[in-house]
């Protein structure tokens, strides 16, 4: 399959091809570690939570950002 063949695709047959990839993924046991920079990213963002100077937004404020 190719770019081409999935932009004929349908938003349902675009979502199921997703669903089956990822269950194939999942059944494969593939060993793959997250980069350091995630745990990096995570730490950062814990540590600004212990601190209480983390800000937080309802789904709704951010729905909102993203419209602008």
């Amino acid at each position: 399959m190719n770019t081409v063949e999935i932009t004929k695709m349908s938003l349902v047959e675009k979502l199921q091809a997703m669903d089956a990839i990822w269950d194939s993924l999942i059944h494969d046991n593939l060993d793959i570690k997250s980069p350091e920079w995630h745990g990096d990213i995570l730490s950062a963002r814990k540590k600004k939570i212990e601190e209480g100077k983390a800000e937080f937004c309802s789904i709704e404020e951010l729905r909102a950002r993203s419209t602008r």
